[in-house]
C-alpha cells in the first residue's frame, strides 16, 4: 500500500472556517456512507455556520464529495490504519483543525481510532452492540441507540446536544420513517457527469425513460439469480419500459452481460460509469432494482422510486430510505458464514420474480397516477 499522498485533503465548500468545527467518520462502504449523509445535513441545519469535515476511504470519496454538507474532505487509502506514518501523518492533519466534536456512526475499530486521534474533546459514538471491537473505549460519550434504521440511527449520534427531533422513528412501523423533520441527504450530482451520460440516455431505444436493473452486490448471498433479472427484463420490456443492466468492475459486467444475452433484446448494457456518473444515470431512471448494495442507496437520496430484493441483510436496518420504495423479503439469512465469497443465496431466492414484477408495476402505475393528476 503506497501512503505518500495520504491523507488527501479536499475542500469542498468556500467555506474555510465556521464553529463548530465537526468531524465526522464514516469510512466505508458507498452505500453505508450515503445512509450517513442526513447526519451531516442535520449538523449543517442545526448548526448552519459548522464547519464540517469528513474522513472516508478512496472508494467512497467521490460520492462523499457531492454531498453540501460537507465543507472539507480527508481521504485514506484502504487499509490505513495498518501504517504507523500514515497514522502519524493523519494525527497532525486532524490536530491542526481543532475539532470540537467528532460524530463517529461507523463504530469500527479503524473509525475509533481515528476519531480518538483527533483529540476532540467530545468524542460521540454508539455503544455495544451498534458499535464493534474496541470502538467505545475510543469515544467519550455513547448513545445508545433506540431506532432500528440506520438513518434514524446515525441521527441518534445528535442526542448527547439536546437534538431530539431528528431521531424519533416509529417503533411499530420502522419502514415508514415517521421523522419530525424532511431528512436530506444533500446529494448533488455535477453537470459533467450528466452531460456524459446523455448520449446513452437519449437513444431512442430509451428515450430518457428507463428501469435500471443491478445485479451486483458486496456479498455472494446478497444476489438474485441472473436468469431471474432477465425474466423481470422480458416481462417489464412486454409492458413497454425499456431496461438498463448497471454494472461496476468485471465481474458485474460479465453478469451484466449475462442478463442482456438472456433478455434477448430487452434489456440494455450501461456503458462504464465512475461513482457519479453512475448516480446521474439512477437519477435519471423511472425505477430502481437490486439487492442491498451502494447503487440502491444511491438511488433513493436521489428520490429515484427502488424494489429493493433483501436476503442476507435486514430490510428493516438497512432498507432503502424514504415512502417511495417497496422492500421484499421472504426469509433472512444471519448464518456466520453469510459474508464468505460463494456463500449461498438461498434467501434471495426466495424471492419470485412474480413478486418483484408487481412490486415494480405498483411503483410505475404510482408515478404515472401522480403525472397525470
Amino acid at each position: 500500500m503506497t501512503t505518500d499522498k495520504y491523507p488527501q485533503i479536499t475542500d469542498i465548500s468556500q467555506r474555510k472556517t465556521g464553529s463548530p468545527r465537526v468531524l465526522l467518520v464514516r469510512l466505508s462502504a458507498v452505500g453505508d456512507c450515503v445512509q450517513t449523509m442526513p447526519l451531516a445535513c442535520a449538523v449543517r441545519q442545526h448548526w448552519p455556520a459548522a464547519h464540517l469535515t469528513w474522513v472516508v476511504e478512496k472508494g467512497a470519496a467521490p460520492l462523499v464529495a457531492a454531498c453540501d454538507a460537507a465543507d472539507s474532505l480527508i481521504t485514506l487509502p484502504k487499509g490505513f490504519a495498518k501504517s504507523p506514518r500514515l497514522l502519524l501523518r493523519l494525527r497532525r492533519t486532524l490536530l491542526q483543525r481543532e475539532f470540537h466534536f467528532s460524530l463517529d456512526p461507523q463504530g469500527l475499530l479503524k473509525s475509533g481510532l481515528v476519531a480518538w486521534l483527533s483529540a476532540a474533546k467530545r468524542r460521540i459514538g454508539f455503544s455495544r452492540p451498534l458499535a464493534r471491537e474496541i470502538n467505545p473505549w475510543f469515544q467519550t460519550e455513547r448513545v445508545v441507540a433506540n431506532s432500528r434504521h440506520r438513518v434514524p440511527q446515525y441521527l441518534e449520534l445528535l442526542r448527547p446536544f439536546g437534538i431530539d427531533a431528528f431521531a424519533h422513528a416509529s417503533p411499530t412501523h420502522p419502514l415508514t420513517h415517521s421523522l419530525p423533520h424532511p431528512v436530506r441527504f444533500g446529494l448533488q450530482i455535477p453537470n459533467a457527469a450528466h452531460a456524459n451520460l446523455n448520449e446513452f440516455i437519449n437513444q431512442p431505444a430509451l428515450r430518457g425513460d428507463f428501469v435500471v436493473l443491478n445485479p451486483g452486490a458486496g456479498w455472494d448471498s446478497k444476489r438474485w439469480p441472473l436468469d431471474r433479472y432477465a425474466q423481470l427484463a422480458r416481462h417489464l420490456h412486454t409492458g413497454g419500459t425499456a431496461c438498463v443492466i448497471a454494472w461496476g468492475g468485471q465481474q458485474e459486467q460479465a453478469w451484466a452481460k449475462t442478463i442482456v444475452e438472456q433478455a434477448r433484446g430487452a434489456a440494455l448494457l450501461a456503458p462504464s460509469t465512475s461513482l457519479l456518473e453512475l448516480a446521474s444515470l439512477l437519477q435519471r431512471a423511472r425505477l430502481f432494482v437490486g439487492s442491498d448494495t451502494g447503487p440502491l442507496h444511491i438511488a433513493a437520496a436521489l428520490n429515484t422510486p427502488c424494489v429493493a430484493l433483501f436476503g442476507a441483510s435486514s430490510a428493516i436496518a438497512c432498507g432503502p430510505f424514504g415512502p417511495d420504495h417497496i422492500t421484499l423479503q421472504q426469509a433472512f439469512d444471519e448464518s456466520p458464514g453469510r459474508r464468505r465469497p460463494g456463500a449461498d443465496n438461498w434467501a434471495m431466492r426466495q424471492i419470485t420474480v412474480e413478486a418483484v414484477l408487481t412490486a415494480c408495476g405498483c411503483l410505475l402505475n404510482r408515478q404515472k397516477t401522480r403525472n397525470a393528476a
